[in-house]
């Protein structure tokens, strides 16, 4: 039984550390087609991603602790850093090489237009922050879309 017990907590880690290498873990709806259109934005911009569609997104929300004012559709986790709704590509790469000590990154809701991810449903750029979610809660922006 011990021998089970540490096969299986070895290889929870080693998928835990597989989403360490830039490698992106999505959850979504599976009849969401906003979140499908963001995930292809990500692996157009060199992102591997895997999605894992689940029925109860906010199960996930509450797990990763996501600030109700803060939650979209989707979440995504990246190198431990929270990508949640539809956080540019850019705005994760920078985030990815820059390393800072935050829970992660958030858009929240859902703005929709021509500069949002999977949310190109207007011809017309939507004003938006994206926003950093710092470890004692506070929120800052990282940066401006007009």
């Amino acid at each position: 039984m011990r021998k089970f017990t540490v096969f299986i907590t070895l290889s929870f880690l080693f998928s835990f550390n597989n989403y360490n290498n830039n490698k992106l873990l999505v959850y979504m709806s599976p009849t969401c087609g906003c979140c499908t259109y963001w995930v292809k934005h990500m692996q157009e911009n060199g992102f591997l991603v895997e999605s894992i569609k689940i029925k109860n997104m906010d199960s996930i929300k509450i797990h990763n602790k996501i600030n109700p004012n803060l939650v979209s559709c989707h979440t995504g986790i990246i190198n431990n850093y929270l990508i949640e709704g539809h956080v540019p590509a850019k705005d994760v790469k920078k985030l990815l090489s820059l390393k800072p000590k935050i829970r992660g990154l958030t858009v929240p809701g859902m703005p929709a237009g021509s500069n949002v991810p999977g949310m190109e449903v207007t011809n017309s750029p939507a004003k938006y922050n994206v926003l950093s979610i710092e470890y004692n809660g506070d929120i800052k922006i990282w940066s401006k879309y007009e």
